[in-house]
């Protein structure tokens, strides 16, 4: 395809039209169903749903058909199919993805600025839902358009927007069976919910860290005792889970100790990771807001991009039966209850590393204690995308000169994007792209989410280039 069409279509499209549509689905407040249990009721989700979907069937998209599907007791969910150009090749499909249900406003954003309310300041388009990740199905729709506007090709698409990825996408697998024999043999997989270190390239995100998440109880006494007469005599239950979790974790240096947490980095994987070291060497160090004369756990780029991206760790993230401050009397307590998050490595298996944990929690326990692990444990798989086709690569160099001038880059992520290990299971022989607009900055699930409507139109490029590059094999 000849790139200055693509571009001259791209953002035209931006401009006058995705801008001002994505705009009004900033507005809707679509919260995901695990931040609104009437999600049914209150009807947001229902309306984005329908504001994406009556912008779709306006656009110039040859025999597309456009439907909600709804399972029932499930969040709706907007299917695209797309014919194939006439000139493609071969006849698998391209899953395009991408979701419309948003995290909470959360309090604090900025004077003039508010999560449900669009607002453009210097080429950046603030709102919830704005890149995370409410414009990928236009960017879809737009990189689409570009193919035909340029005379490019592009094989059978469908596109995927569900409502329930940030409550883990517990819909998605049900979805996924229903829409089974519709969406035939997946070739190419394109996911528009990440993103990269900076805005000067195009990033590829090639592999994703799996999850456990679990919540353990350790009790002692019967009944709350005062501490001055039980404490030397019963041991504190704090103190017992402080001796269990040392059994997983390296407090000083937070190192996993279990083997069923870590992997062996592949070499493929470790040279995309240097690479991204060399590029942005003070992007994680300098990413997040430490206290003044805080300190990332090393000053080392590559430790720091490895910690992240490929080695487990463990977060606690709750906890309950410890009295605030101002109510805490000499009292030593009953029980302790910690929630405990592990980011796993992304080839470890889920299922194993949360049997591993529990088995350590509950064996051998310090003086007797009673362990209790509550319902609702969750263990999810990351995913390691496969060995790049040639095909792809030479779409992605022709991307790298003429649509950015640069290099892309392929990192991992420290997150969990549940979708992704699906597809990797579901369509093993398939090719991936998961890329973005997402920057390091970008503020995603916290105040003052943006999108960068420059760099969003280059993926928009850089996505109907690779359409094409698979559509001609």
């Amino acid at each position: 395809m000849e790139q200055k069409s693509v571009r001259e279509s791209v953002v035209s499209t931006w401009s006058n039209d995705v801008t001002p549509s994505l705009s009004g689905l900033i507005a809707i407040p679509a919260l995901s169903p695990a931040f609104d249990a009437d999600w049914a009721s209150t009807g947001h989700l229902a309306a984005a749903v329908q504001h994406v979907r009556t912008y779709l069937e306006g656009r110039d998209l040859p025999g597309a058909r456009i439907e909600v599907v709804e399972l029932e007791g499930r969040s709706p969910l907007l299917y695209v199919d797309v014919p194939a150009t006439p000139g493609a090749t071969g006849n698998s499909t391209v899953l395009m993805y991408g979701h419309l249900d948003k995290q909470p406003p959360v309090g604090g954003w900025s004077e003039g600025l508010d999560p449900w309310t669009p607002v453009i300041r210097d080429g950046r388009l603030y709102g919830r839902g704005s890149v995370d990740d409410g414009y990928s199905g236009y960017a879809a729709s737009a990189a689409l358009e570009a193919v035909h506007a340029a005379g490019g090709e592009h094989a059978r698409i469908a596109l995927l927007l569900e409502t329930g990825e940030e409550s883990g996408s517990p819909d998605l697998p049900a979805y996924l069976e229903h829409l089974s024999e519709r969406l035939g043999e997946v070739g190419l997989v394109v996911c528009l919910d990440a993103g990269g270190m900076d805005y000067e390239r195009l990033w590829l995100t090639t592999s994703l860290r799996g999850m456990v998440h679990l919540t353990v109880n350790v009790q002692l006494l019967a009944t709350a005792q005062h501490s001055g007469l039980a404490s030397g005599v019963v041991a504190s239950s704090f103190r017992v889970l402080r001796q269990l979790l040392e059994r997983i974790e390296n407090a000083e240096t937070g190192e996993i100790k279990l083997s069923e947490l870590n992997v062996e980095v592949p070499a493929s994987r470790r040279a995309e990771i240097e690479a991204v070291a060399e590029v942005a060497p003070d992007a994680l160090r300098t990413a997040f807001p430490l206290v003044s004369g805080g300190k990332t756990v090393s000053e080392d780029a590559l430790e720091l991009l490895l910690n992240n991206y490929w080695r487990p760790t463990l977060s606690i993230i709750g906890g309950e039966g410890l009295p605030v401050p101002a109510e805490a009397g000499n009292v030593l307590r009953q029980s302790t209850t910690l929630t405990l998050s592990f980011r796993l490595p992304p080839t470890a298996i889920a299922d194993e590393a949360l049997a591993a944990i529990k088995r350590v929690l509950t064996t051998d326990v310090p003086y007797g204690a009673k362990v209790t692990i509550a319902d609702g444990q969750q263990a999810e798989n990351g995913w390691n995308a496969p060995e790049e086709a040639a095909w792809l690569t030479d779409a992605l160099r022709r991307v790298d000169d003429e649509v950015f001038g640069r290099p892309h880059r392929a990192t991992g992520m420290g997150g969990t994007i549940p979708f992704m290990g699906m597809l990797g299971e579901k369509y093993p022989e398939a090719q991936f792209l998961v890329t973005g607009a997402c920057g390091a900055d970008s503020n995603i699930h916290v105040p003052d989410e943006w999108l960068n409507l420059d760099y969003a139109q280059q993926v928009t490029e850089a996505v109907a280039h690779v359409l094409d590059a698979h559509a001609r094999g």
